[in-house]
């Protein structure tokens, strides 16, 4: 199954991990070891699907919609910052590579190449949109925090709020540095 996920150009899918162990202080040439994301650090996960609207729902133009999902799967996980760190993560990684993203998704999805037509221009997202259960508070406003506007007038049919957001010019993170990612024995 992991296979097929890394395979698939509509999805993107990244592990959430807890943090490396206190004390190696801020080593930007960090040496990750088995331990470091062994599957009793792993918390959570956050995907990417991409999709194609069709104009199903309003729009005259096909275009295209990154759906996030975001889970922080124990409750003594959650609360923490996690979920924010890992979110602002993907975005800066996602919208930082947007073109990429949205090319792979168009070259390797036969439906979409042919509703979006010529594809010679840059691939963007029109929007990121997150499904939340309309009771998940936390949720809700952790993804306002973030820019992403509730759509419509209320929960759709399985209580659920959509959530969108267009402006991608940033990935509302300044001052990170990123650490390369190397396993050592």
């Amino acid at each position: 199954m992991q296979q097929s996920w890394r395979n698939d150009a509509d999805k993107l899918t990244f592990i959430i991990c807890l943090p490396p162990v206190a004390g190696r202080g801020l080593n930007l040439n960090l040496n990750l070891t088995d331990a470091d994301d062994s599957s009793a650090r792993m918390i959570g996960d956050i995907n990417l699907f991409l999709r194609v609207d069709d104009g199903e729902e309003g729009v005259e133009t096909p275009e295209i919609i990154g759906e996030i999902e975001l889970m922080v799967a124990e409750k003594k996980d959650q609360g923490k910052g996690f979920g924010r760190a890992a979110l602002l993560a993907f975005l800066r990684y996602v919208l930082g590579r947007e073109g990429e993203v949205v090319g792979e998704f168009v070259r390797g999805d036969e439906g979409a190449r042919k509703a979006l037509g010529d594809t010679t221009g840059k691939m963007k997202f029109a929007a990121l949109s997150v499904k939340i259960g309309k009771g998940n508070e936390r949720s809700l406003k952790l993804f306002e925090s973030l820019g992403f506007e509730k759509v419509g007038q209320g929960p759709n049919y399985f209580g659920e709020w959509e959530l969108r957001r267009t402006d991608l010019s940033s990935a509302e993170v300044d001052g990170y540095r990123e650490v390369e990612y190397r396993r050592t024995a």
